[in-house]
């Protein structure tokens, strides 16, 4: 393109229709495939930092442990134990790229149910576990059942929701990410009073409940449009289309669903396509925000804030209860997310969200510094402790509102309808690969770089944030089906996609030199 920039790129159509009843049901129902995630992540914190779990499974941590002159950096510093947490994000990772093709040829919710499924295996095997590998097959099983859900879920609340509330419904599989992360640290801390020794299976098998409701509903949720048309049955979709607007006056909303569908259909090889330059951008977004995401330190807070707690000279009891206070903070922040994310955009909340972690990052790594130096040893009194835990939820809530909830929803939002579920499997892929790659490094990366593995990440946060600030365009309000004007409109994308590349309502875009694009 010579110059220029798109029509009416202010945030595309205002499509007729409500948010219908059915709607917000169907929503919640599939939303719920996040308490399978949010229940692991924060349930094998609290279990690795049960003595039963670890005197049966992890010997060496449990006696470690148990020495009063152990540096605190390094005493959960084992292989073995970190495998355990960090082989469900590399089984997550191969099964969302199986996942793409469940989407696209059988529908997003029969991937929500092989999800569910395949997790509630997982659950009963880990909750009867009797040695270190029925443990890692059980973890396996989980992660094939999260790598389907989050492959699945996002695109779903994306395609049903109406563009001006896409970022709201969206935002509901963040939300149930944290109920999940919540449900387990309250039950680790009941478990862990369990005297007989036992509370670890209590608290292993009951990731058997959110799998059993993300399968259950499955079953009752409809196929969006968007996949019944994908799917070849045109009429379904148009009554889709219907119920979940609320009007009759769809016409102009389908017809763009039918063009992507149209050009959709064009694509034999997904794969193949998602590499072209036109797809440039959001190829990088789909690849970097999980990316980044994952170096916020927020699983470093999430996997392991009992650990984490405990390793800064918190009792076990009071570690626990560290981490459930955190775990509330995700909760409400995410609920700030939703509330907002509509009205202020994705941008903002990127930007004021990274701000604030910075700054708590920084103070927290200073913090533990001055208590505990680079010999790891030395105790923390209960105020100074106390100081540390408002930074922490301080930075838990600033991820809460902005990176943990957007990094879900703008990679599901961006991509046009022919590469949709192979841009999902990339962002779901890059996401489970990184995590796994912080679960396996953290405990030895505590050991070895100390108080400065905060300031680490905090490093990685200004990069995002000004990544954030310069690439992304803002995408609040856009019907999914005219994103490309988006990035046909921002300063830097535009030389990626000529014109002939645009399409909306089955038409080339018309361009007009003298209209301003969009912001950057």
């Amino acid at each position: 393109m010579a110059g220029g920039a798109i029509v009416n790129t202010g945030g595309g159509k205002d499509y007729p229709g409500k948010l219908t009843l059915f709607v917000l049901l169907t929503c919640i129902v599939a939303a719920t495939g996040g308490l399978i995630f949010g229940y692991d992540i924060g349930i094998s914190g609290g279990v690795t930092s049960m003595d039963p779990f670890l005197e049966k499974f992890f010997p060496e941590v449990f006696r470690k442990k148990q020495e009063a002159k152990t540096n605190q950096y390094c005493k959960y510093d084992n292989q073995l134990l970190q495998t355990f947490t960090s082989s469900l994000y590399l089984a997550a990772l191969v099964a969302s790229f199986f996942a793409a093709t469940v989407t696209r040829v059988l529908g997003r919710k029969w991937s929500m149910l092989v999800g569910g499924l395949t997790f509630l295996v997982g659950a009963a095997l880990n909750g009867a576990a009797q040695n270190v590998a029925m443990l890692i097959i059980g973890r396996i099983l989980l992660g094939v059942g999260v790598g389907f859900a989050n492959q699945s879920v996002p695109v779903y609340l994306s395609e049903m929701a109406p563009a001006r509330l896409r970022g709201m419904l969206n935002i509901g599989f963040q939300l149930m990410i944290t109920i999940g992360i919540l449900a387990a640290e309250l039950i680790n801390y009941g478990t862990n009073k369990i005297k007989a020794g036992y509370g670890w299976r209590v608290s292993l098998a009951l990731a058997a409940v959110p799998a059993a409701i993300i399968t259950l509903g499955s079953l009752f949720l409809p196929d969006t449009p968007n996949s019944l048309l994908e799917r070849g049955h045109p009429e379904e979709a148009r009554r889709m289309l219907r119920r979940i607007r609320g009007t009759e006056d769809i016409g102009e909303e389908y017809a763009d669903l039918v063009a992507a569908s149209e050009e959709a259909r064009q694509v034999q090889h997904p794969w193949r396509n998602i590499v072209r330059r036109r797809y440039r951008a959001q190829l990088t977004m789909a690849v970097m925000i999980p990316f980044f995401q994952q170096l916020t330190g927020i699983n470093v807070i999430m996997f392991y804030a009992p650990v984490l707690f405990e390793t800064l000279g918190f009792k076990n009891d009071a570690s626990l209860m560290s981490s459930v206070i955190t775990g509330l903070v995700n909760v409400f922040a995410t609920v700030v997310s939703i509330v907002t994310v509509d009205r202020v955009g994705r941008r903002k909340l990127f930007l004021q969200g990274g701000a604030q972690m910075i700054v708590c990052q920084l103070v927290v790594g200073t913090l533990i510094a001055a208590k505990f130096g680079t010999s790891g040893t030395g105790d923390i009194a209960r105020g100074y402790a106390a100081v540390v835990v408002v930074f922490i939820c301080a930075y838990v809530a600033g991820f809460a509102w902005s990176w943990g909830p957007l990094g879900w929803l703008v990679p599901s939002e961006i991509f046009p309808l022919e590469i949709r579920p192979a841009g999902q499997s990339i962002n779901v892929s890059v996401n489970m690969f990184f995590t796994f790659c912080i679960a396996q490094a953290f405990l030895t990366m505590l050991c070895h770089f100390k108080f400065g593995l905060f300031y680490f990440f905090a490093g990685w946060v200004v990069i995002m944030t000004v990544f954030i600030a310069l690439f992304l365009p803002e995408t609040k309000n856009v019907p999914i089906e005219e994103m490309v004007l988006v990035w046909k409109s921002h300063w830097f994308w535009k030389k990626f996609i000529a014109d002939d590349d645009v399409h909306v309502g089955g038409n080339h875009l018309q361009m007009d030199k003298n209209v301003k694009g969009a912001d950057a």
